[in-house]
């Protein structure tokens, strides 16, 4: 019988370094930087083929060779996966492209693409033996962490900055997640959640700090791939705050390439778009770093994006040079503007952070070689249900 899953060990991101995949891991202790999970592809490549994926059921979890959990029973899932791609008729016709496109992550079960990498991280942590879990975050997935180890009956710990959305603090609290608010930024409600953790049996699955999160939004690439077949976007504007699905994103097209399911001549820009408010990664590119500092003083309505400086700098900088992509910041005021274009025009409520891809590309419109054919897709992260405490 085949394998559930054929993930095979764990890479260091940097300095490649080889980890065991049967073990509970969280970063290199050498480079301080992320692990990715690597699969045998000599046995997908001799027992699977692309087509198989796109008649099965299951949605996220369809993927489960390319997925992390080798015990199916092990999976916790609230429905996550296969959001839609919808064409932007109206709003495409008013930028002169007739190719404009995006895939709607407000659909899944928790409102926002944080379902993915927490139905993975919490799956995997799991079939581990890790039986609690703690989170800083700027609202989104920590709610998400909540409602997963609500599914699973364990607990999880949240710390979040006390302006976070109201939506978000009611979601935690409705799960019944134990729950810190914190004055400051996310970064301080991580160095508070580390304090709070020493001496307990939590598990840290932030932003990176584990390697499976990332293994859930690279099936927003899977999907991507599905949808477009070998005619992908030219260019994918992603909302970058610590750039888990913007790296999950390429990482699921390079693996599409080493499998022989994808051609490597056609694939997209990635374009990083941050709020000029906090725009660590927009910064560095500008400058030509390959890693980021930290940002001082970081202030915008985008609280997904409010990072001020994500532990895989170094990972979105490579991703962004490597695809030929570039990095972009927009101000508050437009983002506001996009969202009420993307309601008014397409009928599609996006959350701030989704919204501001769309003022990204209009501002690229003006500047950037984009012609009326340009193949262009938005990732909108979530809905725009979750921010209701914005004007």
């Amino acid at each position: 019988m085949p394998p559930f899953s054929y993930l095979d060990h764990l890479e260091c991101s940097e300095c490649k370094q080889c980890f065991s995949a049967d073990g509970v891991q969280t970063f290199c202790p050498n480079c301080q930087a992320p692990l990715g999970a690597v699969y045998d592809i000599a046995m997908i490549k001799k027992n699977l083929s692309f087509s198989e994926f796109t008649t099965r059921p299951g949605r996220m979890w369809r993927w489960h060779e390319l997925l992390p959990v080798k015990d199916p029973q092990k999976i916790v899932s609230l429905g996550e996966g296969d959001t839609p791609i919808l064409h932007l008729p109206r709003i495409g016709a008013a930028l002169g492209l007739m190719h404009l496109y995006l895939k709607d992550e407000g659909t899944n079960p928790t409102h926002c693409f944080k379902a993915r990498g927490l139905s993975a991280a919490v799956s995997k942590a799991v079939e581990l033996g890790i039986r609690e879990f703690v989170i800083p975050t700027a609202g989104n997935a920590g709610a998400s962490l909540a409602s997963y180890c609500a599914r699973v009956g364990l607990p999880a710990y949240i710390f979040m900055p006390k302006d976070t959305p109201e939506v978000n603090i009611r979601q935690c609290k409705a799960s019944h997640a134990g729950l810190t608010l914190v004055d400051g930024l996310i970064n301080d409600a991580g160095a508070m959640a580390r304090e709070e953790a020493k001496g307990k049996n939590w598990f840290d699955v932030s932003t990176f700090k584990e390697p499976y999160r990332l293994e859930g939004k690279k099936t927003m690439g899977l999907e991507i791939a599905e949808h477009f077949k070998s005619d992908l976007p030219e260019i994918i504007l992603y909302p970058a705050g610590g750039g888990t699905g913007l790296v999950g994103i390429w990482k699921a097209f390079q693996e599409l390439i080493q499998f022989g399911w994808l051609d490597d001549t056609h694939l997209p820009k990635m374009v990083a778009v941050q709020s000029t408010g906090c725009a660590p990664i927009v910064k560095a590119w500008q400058e030509g770093k390959d890693h980021c500092d930290v940002w001082q003083n970081a202030n915008t309505i985008a609280f997904g994006i409010r990072v001020p400086k994500s532990f895989a700098d170094r990972m979105i900088m490579r991703v962004i040079r490597e695809s030929g992509g570039s990095a972009i910041a927009v101000d508050d005021t437009d983002i506001l503007k996009a969202q009420e274009t993307l309601a008014t025009q397409e009928g599609i409520f996006a959350c701030p952070e989704g919204a501001a891809t769309l003022a990204a590309l209009q501002k690229l419109r003006e500047h950037e070689e984009i012609t009326t054919d340009s193949k262009i897709l938005l990732l909108n992260t979530g809905s725009g249900l979750l921010n209701q405490d914005l004007p």
